[in-house]
C-alpha cells in the first residue's frame, strides 16, 4: 500500500483518481477548496480549504500532514478559462498561470520534504500545451500555462533525480469532465485515470521527465 496526495480531488479526473486509488487499497490524500458531497463520502482523508495559489494556504497544508511520508504527489488541479486573440483577458491568462503552473510548482516544492527516494510526482498538463501540436491557436491562457508546467516538471525531473524521484509529465485525453463541458467526442474519467495510472506504475528514473498521453503514447513538445 502506497501514500497518494493529490490536488483538484473535488470532482472530475480528480474524484476518479481517489476512486480507483481507493479500489485497488492504497491510501489517499485529497486535497482541494471545496470537497464536493461526492468527495465527502468516499472515505479517505480529505484536506479541505486550500487554495494552491496561496503560499499561506499551501504551508497550512504542510502543517496538517505533519510527518506523513509520500509516495506519489498528483498535481491534478487545474482551470481553463479559454481565449482568443480578438478578446484577451489577461486577468484570466495570469489566473491560469497561478493555477496550472505556478500552483503545481508550489506544491510540489512546499511537499518535498515529505517525499523520499522511490516517490514519484505526476503532473497534470495537457497535450493542448504542446507546441508542435497546436494546429488550432487560441487558448492563450491555457495552453501558455501547460507549456510553462510542463517545462517546470522538466526541470524537476533533473533536478530530482539524484534524491531518486521520477517525474511524469501527463496529459488525461479529451475526458468528458465540467472542464470539457462533457463533450460527447472525449473519453470516460474511467478510463482516463485507469491510463493515467498505468503511466504512474510504470514511471521510473530512466523515463522521467517524459511528456505521455493517459494511453501511453508519448507526445511532442
Amino acid at each position: 500500500m502506497a501514500t497518494y496526495l493529490l490536488t483538484g480531488a473535488n470532482r472530475g479526473i480528480g474524484y476518479e483518481y481517489c476512486r480507483q486509488l481507493q479500489a485497488r487499497g492504497e491510501t489517499v490524500i485529497a486535497v482541494c477548496r471545496t470537497a464536493s458531497d461526492e468527495l465527502k463520502q468516499f472515505g479517505g482523508q480529505v484536506e479541505e480549504g486550500i487554495d494552491i495559489t496561496s503560499d499561506g494556504s499551501v504551508a497550512d497544508l504542510r502543517n496538517r500532514l505533519g510527518d506523513t511520508a509520500i509516495d506519489v504527489l498528483i498535481n491534478n488541479a487545474g482551470i481553463l478559462k479559454r481565449t482568443t486573440l480578438e478578446n484577451l483577458d489577461f486577468a484570466s491568462i495570469r489566473e491560469q498561470f497561478e493555477v496550472n503552473a505556478l500552483g503545481a510548482l508550489r506544491i510540489t516544492h512546499t511537499l518535498l520534504p515529505l517525499l523520499k527516494a522511490g516517490s514519484k510526482i505526476a503532473l497534470m498538463t495537457s497535450r493542448m500545451g504542446s507546441i508542435a501540436d497546436n494546429t488550432s491557436g487560441s487558448s492563450y491562457g491555457y495552453r501558455m500555462s501547460k507549456v510553462a508546467l510542463s517545462m517546470a516538471g522538466k526541470s524537476l525531473a533533473h533536478d530530482l533525480k539524484g534524491r531518486g524521484i521520477a517525474i511524469a509529465i501527463l496529459h488525461p485525453g479529451l475526458v468528458q469532465t465540467r472542464m470539457t463541458n462533457f463533450t460527447s467526442g472525449g473519453i470516460t474519467p474511467e478510463e482516463s485515470v485507469k491510463g493515467l495510472l498505468a503511466r504512474i506504475d510504470e514511471l521510473t528514473l530512466e523515463n522521467s521527465g517524459t511528456f505521455w498521453h493517459a494511453n501511453g503514447e508519448v507526445l511532442p513538445w
